[in-house]
């Protein structure tokens, strides 16, 4: 019943727990910390190692002849566009008198329209003064290229112009000399005809005047354009602080770094899908969380809290172990020498009332290998766990790591709780576990939760597991012997549909 319950909430979870997203992510801070901290460094290391270039830049207004007030900034990115030429380039070049490859040269300066009519130029070069060079020359043969256009544009209309001009004189003087031969004609049909001829004449005559102004007019705002454009500011080294770039470049790989590391945990935690919240572990594992330990030990008030919950841990699991007429083992996930200290905690506890034998069954050296201290519980291992006398207390460790042998573990105790890591193991694995132990019949009395996030809020409770849980285990008892108190605490609808019977064979 309880798998078919863990089926069911798992089926009905979201493809994505945002909660779990952010709790995950928190809890590899370091990872996006070092990522963030490497991008600092990194900005500031470029800065110092590769040094910006000499720079120079200088500032050019350009007049244009369609220039509109709600122009978009076309014309400005067309002369951007017309100054990364080798025509531009191969002009600058011939007035520096260098033999550099216009190509090679396209590649060290650059143009910015700041406005529609007024551009921007950025070159670099080996020097200062050989940048400032490299942008006067620059500039002036954007000029000279800019203004030669608008004379070649100007010239072109007005040849056009002026040629429709010169073909309609031609037809005026035919005109004209067709009036002169039928003036010496009389009759109706002639004087129609030289009415015919006036008016055409009359027309060409109009059409001539009209193409004579627009051809001058087409030469008389090229000046104004000319003047127009020019350099208003002359070409000037830019000055590099170190320390201001190297901020900006650590700023920049800081934000970098961090995005990166972000990202980088983000689609970590999603793929490996490591439960982290109680909530998550206890429906994964089907087993209530009981108590919590943080891993990481702090200040000096921390570790006293730490002190107590382990005090309150071992009490309580010292009360189960000495109701419980089975041997219980503590089987571990990702927190091998939590579940070290625990078992001595809980043995040290119970020596009080007889002796204590630990039956390591850690594949790690935790146990086999510690120095034993005076008054410190006897730990075997291997063969002689088989000799141990049954007067004396068991207690076993063990793990259920990947590799496990899990026919053994019943030999380490017939009921078992875990203490399992929180984003330790992936959801398939915890799914694993509940299953093996299953299978093997030992029932998991409960959870120890190992480096809980501090700000996880959630339940690791599971209501429907009251038969392997602590809070059943004197309920259990008691029906056995069919004496103690009613249950009043809240029960899942399903269990109170089943008979009381069918729920203990459960």
């Amino acid at each position: 019943m309880t798998t078919s319950t863990t089926s069911e909430s798992s089926a009905a979870a979201p493809l994505l727990d945002l909660q779990s997203l952010v709790v995950a992510v928190r809890r590899r801070r370091r990872l996006w910390c070092s990522m963030a901290l490497l991008g600092l460094l990194v900005g500031a290391a470029v800065s110092v190692l590769l040094p910006s270039p000499p720079t120079a830049v200088a500032k050019v207004l350009v007049a244009h002849q369609e220039d509109q007030p709600n122009d978009p900034g076309t014309l400005i990115r067309t002369d951007v566009g017309l100054l990364q030429t080798t025509r531009i380039a191969a002009k600058a070049l011939r007035s520096l008198g260098s033999p550099e490859k216009p190509e090679d040269f396209m590649q060290h300066y650059g143009a910015v329209g700041l406005t529609n009519n007024l551009l921007q130029i950025t070159v670099t070069g080996d020097s200062d003064a050989q940048a400032v060079a490299r942008a006067k020359a620059l500039a002036d043969a954007f000029v000279a290229d800019h203004v030669t256009r608008i004379k070649d544009a100007a010239d072109a209309e007005a040849k056009a112009l002026l040629d429709q001009r010169d073909r309609m004189q031609g037809e005026l003087a035919q005109v004209n000399k067709a009036i002169g031969d039928g003036s010496s004609q009389s009759g109706p049909k002639a004087s129609a005809n030289l009415e015919s001829l006036f008016a055409s004449r009359a027309e060409l005559t109009s059409r001539i005047t009209d193409f004579s102004q627009r051809a001058a007019e087409a030469r008389i705002g090229t000046p104004q354009l000319i003047a127009g454009t020019q350099v208003v500011d002359a070409p000037r080294a830019v000055r590099h602080s170190l320390p201001r770039t190297a901020a900006t470049n650590a700023a920049i790989g800081l934000v970098l770094g961090l995005v990166l590391g972000l990202a980088v945990a983000a689609v970590g935690t999603v793929v490996a899908d490591r439960p982290v919240l109680r909530r998550d572990i206890a429906a994964n594992l089907g087993a209530s969380v009981i108590a919590e330990l943080p891993r990481r030990p702090g200040g000096f008030r921390r570790r006293r809290r730490i002190r107590a919950a382990r005090e309150r841990l071992t009490a309580s699991l010292a009360r189960t172990v000495r109701g419980s007429p089975e041997p219980v083992s503590l089987l571990e996930l990702g927190c091998a020498r939590g579940a070290s200290v625990i078992a001595l905690d809980l043995a040290g506890a119970l020596a009080a009332e007889g002796p204590v034998v630990i039956i390591d069954g850690l594949p790690g050296p935790q146990l086999a290998k510690r120095r034993p201290k005076p008054g410190d519980p006897t730990v075997v291992s291997g063969e002689r766990a088989a000799a141990v006398s049954h007067q004396e207390r068991r207690l076993g460790v063990g793990s259920v790591a990947p590799g496990t042998a899990w026919t053994d573990l019943q030999y380490l105790g017939t009921q078992t709780v875990l203490v399992v890591r929180a984003g330790h193991g992936s959801a398939a694995w915890l799914h694993t576990v509940a299953r093996q132990l299953a299978d093997q019949r030992i029932p998991v009395i409960g959870v120890v939760l190992i480096d809980p996030d501090p700000r996880d809020r959630t339940d690791g409770t599971l209501w429907d597991g009251l038969h392997t849980a602590l809070r059943g285990q004197n309920e259990r008892l008691a029906r056995q012997n069919g004496t103690g108190p009613r249950r009043t605490e809240r029960q899942p609808m399903w269990a109170a549909r089943v008979p009381d019977s069918d729920q203990e064979a459960r």
